[in-house]
């Protein structure tokens, strides 16, 4: 087998790109597992599978365990740096803006500074729903949470400080808890700053990951709708910064993606 890949990451969410004309080739599933393998393969959080268009791309998205999920924001901001990348090295100007499809819609991407292999991209993420409160019995504890979609499930832990082996404990647990038959991304979020959130992620399909950018968007919300922060607000994952807005046009994701590589490869 012979694949022609790339490779981005968005403060170290990393994922696998292939261009395919058949989004639901039936080895999709075994794909993303072997070439996510960190050590018996490429090693990345995802496979996203795309195909461009006249004004972006269509993408499909596996967990590095083969399930697939409606949409990744760092996963989109990648795509669109390596559509922007292959542009500027054709000899054109990279595009100011790019139309995504993803199996949550269509998200846009404004590409707002380009410094290659790095894109400054602000992702129009669409509205949250179904935003609500809720206990639920994990792992012996009653734990409070805040479940919404931002184009994938959600649950937001909000914390007066980050845990690491409470996260550890709980991450899984809830990911995988019978109030989330789909399975579920998990932030666990400590406020420290009218404009400030910081995050621990456990993501669904993959565990833990150093950014998310779905996930930066519902704790975000979370924060803003339930612990008075602004709707302007940096939130703050091990991988880095990013920045969210939440108006009446939607949620707006701001951060880097930066290409890695392109290349083949065989097996």
């Amino acid at each position: 087998m012979e694949l022609l890949l790339a490779k981005a990451h968005a403060y170290g969410n990393d994922f696998i790109y292939l261009e395919s004309a058949d989004l639901a080739r039936a080895d999709g599933p075994e794909l993303a597992r072997m070439l996510c393998e960190r050590h018996t393969g490429v090693g990345a959080d995802g496979l996203i599978l795309f195909r461009q268009t006249s004004s972006g791309a269509v993408m499909r998205l596996y967990n590095a365990d083969g399930s697939p999920s409606e949409v990744s924001g760092n996963g989109v901001r990648g795509l669109a740096a390596l559509l922007c990348w292959r542009t500027r090295q054709h000899g054109t100007a990279a595009p100011g803006t790019l139309a995504i499809g993803t199996d949550a819609g269509v998200k846009v991407v404004s590409v707002l500074e380009a410094v290659p292999p790095r894109f400054l991209c602000r992702s129009a993420m669409g509205q949250p729903a179904g935003l609500r409160r809720e206990t639920l019995e994990v792992a012996g504890d009653s734990v409070a949470v805040v479940t919404l979609r931002v184009g994938n499930p959600q649950c937001v832990v909000l914390e007066s400080r980050l845990d690491e082996a409470r996260y550890r404990r709980l991450g899984p647990a809830l990911e995988r808890h019978a109030a989330f038959p789909e399975g579920t991304n998990v932030e666990f979020a400590a406020v420290e700053g009218p404009r400030r959130v910081r995050v621990l992620i456990w993501e669904r399909g993959v565990g833990p990951t150093r950014s998310s950018g779905t996930g930066a968007c519902a704790a975000a919300v979370a924060a803003m709708a339930y612990a008075g922060v602004e709707r302007d607000a940096e939130i703050v994952s091990p991988g880095g910064a990013q920045h969210v807005e939440w108006n009446e046009s939607g949620l707006f994701l701001t951060g880097w993606a930066d290409m890695v590589w392109e290349g083949r490869w065989i097996r």
